[in-house]
């Protein structure tokens, strides 16, 4: 199937946090659940495989998940290398599983046993294209929100026609905000666009349906006024869904219902353009394989969510991002700001 072929993406970035273990320094370790996944493990395989093409060195990819098989997929990719690791987990979290229940009945689950390691800084960041909201759960059980974070978000990184990105949160953590939430996303999205994209002033704009203060939600209207008078941000107003694409802002904020849609919505424009024979930079990037994954924000570490039907494109993609967003060190900028 397409889904399991081997695909290769440059980088424009080349990773500077891998130190040499001689020196007794950190070396990265990237944790990927190898059962999570539609296509699992075999495309989570191929995709790390791909992804260790483009690495450092001194650098690993930490596969969690049923050690007989990935071994098996490695034999037959034919892989011989150094930087793959494997780590035993026996169960499994199913994708129609109650994420809790999974978790508690299922400690020895390949999500369970990542978080585990993330928890215990044996992982640098923790990886999955499972049970969406199994690794939500296991972030907020195992290494939990950062002090002072009222809602841990889900991240979204929306492409530009410039060539950027902006992040957009949340989109699914939290399908209802209180307007304190909506505002605190401001904030958190301003250190996370500082650290992760270099941008000294993040241009903030709360999603909403027209430019006005007093246009939107109740929720909307209130979070604009809190957003207004926060000196730690650049509060650039409201934004419409027709400046999504537009390079109007560099973090987008909205309830985690509307950020889903918008997002789900922008990445549809691969395929229709796709299926109309239209070939475009911008299209190409809004395809999900592009990105990968999507950081949880506003937790004591990494962890990065994966569609359910990654392929091995996506999956190498997700790998070539969480070693950006290690580097970043975001999560911890976040947690110094807010004590």
């Amino acid at each position: 199937m397409k889904c399991f072929f081997w695909y290769v993406i440059r980088r424009n970035f080349a990773p500077t946090f891998f130190l040499n273990a001689s020196q007794n320094q950190k070396i990265m370790k990237i944790g990927v659940d190898a059962m999570g996944g539609d296509f699992a493990p075999r495309a989570v395989v191929a995709g790390a495989i791909s992804a260790t093409e483009h690495l450092p060195t001194e650098s690993q990819i930490v596969l969690v998940g049923r050690e007989q098989i990935i071994k098996t997929l490695l034999q037959e990719y034919s892989y011989a290398g150094t930087q793959i690791e494997v780590v035993h987990a026996e169960e499994v979290v199913e994708m129609s599983e109650h994420p809790t229940k999974a978790l508690s009945q299922k400690p020895n689950s390949s999500i369970g046993i990542g978080f585990k390691l993330l928890k215990d800084r044996k992982l640098d960041i923790f990886c999955g294209a499972g049970n969406t909201g199994a690794m939500h759960v296991g972030a907020l059980f195992s290494i939990g929100a950062i002090e002072g974070v009222l809602r841990p978000c889900i991240a979204g990184f929306v492409p530009q026609l410039g060539g950027q990105h902006a992040v957009m949160l949340d989109i699914g953590a939290n399908a209802d905000c209180k307007p304190e939430v909506l505002a605190q996303f401001g904030e958190i999205g301003s250190i996370f666009a500082r650290h992760t994209f270099g941008i000294e002033s993040p241009r903030v704009a709360l999603m909403n349906i027209g430019e006005e203060e007093q246009k939107g939600s109740l929720a909307a209207q209130a979070a604009y006024q809190i957003l207004k008078t926060n000196k730690k941000i650049n509060f650039i107003g409201n934004i419409e869904g027709s400046e999504v694409f537009t390079g109007a802002a560099d973090v987008i904020i909205t309830d985690g219902f509307t950020g889903n849609v918008v997002f789900k919505l922008g990445e549809s424009l691969y395929d229709i353009a796709t299926k109309r024979g239209l070939k475009d930079g911008f299209f190409d990037k809004t395809n999900y394989e592009a990105i990968g994954g999507s950081p949880i924000v506003g937790v004591n570490g990494n962890v990065m969510i994966a569609h359910g039907k990654s392929t091995a494109l996506a999956i190498q993609s997700m790998v070539s991002w969480a070693v950006r967003q290690v580097e970043a060190n975001a999560y911890q900028k976040i947690a110094q700001a807010f004590n």
